[in-house]
């Protein structure tokens, strides 16, 4: 009798793992990721460096845009790298709307007041999740005051 029930139950448990491998199997292949879109590759010594963006399913990253351009103030060079943000972010067929998260990177911390008095409302009424820092003065390549990237989805 008892090995009747021993029987039983490990024919009932291989039915049971074999219903659970094949869910989380079927499952699996619902999310196999198409191959990864690239716009815009920016290379070095004819050897591929970065892109400005990258697509990869619903998912889009935007490389980090900076404002190398006068007036050197930040208040102006965060509207020029928003707007830069912006148009990457529609060429990839997403929108401020549909960003999830935001790392800015300033030249100096004194900064901060003045980039987030241009920033505010800029991603509507849901804003993203934001990492801000500082970095060492002349750490923001070239002479831009303010360097953002950011995730979003399609």
């Amino acid at each position: 009798m008892q090995t009747e029930r021993r029987s039983i139950l490990k024919k009932m448990l291989a039915s049971l793992a074999g219903v659970s491998v094949f869910g989380l199997s079927a499952k699996a292949s619902q999310f196999v990721p198409d191959e990864k879109e690239v716009n815009n590759i920016t290379n070095y010594q004819d050897v591929p460096l970065f892109s400005s963006s990258t697509k990869l399913g619903n998912m889009v990253f935007i490389a980090g845009q900076g404002a190398h351009v006068a007036p050197f103030e930040i208040k102006a060079h965060t509207e020029i790298v928003l707007k830069l943000l912006e148009n990457e972010l529609i060429k990839a067929g997403s929108s401020m709307q549909k960003v999830l998260k935001v790392n800015v990177y300033l030249n100096d911390i004194a900064d901060y007041a003045g980039m987030n008095e241009v920033y505010k409302g800029r991603f509507g009424k849901k804003p993203p999740v934001r990492t801000t820092v500082a970095v060492a003065k002349g750490g923001v390549p070239g002479n831009s005051l303010v360097e953002m990237d950011c995730i979003a989805y399609i």
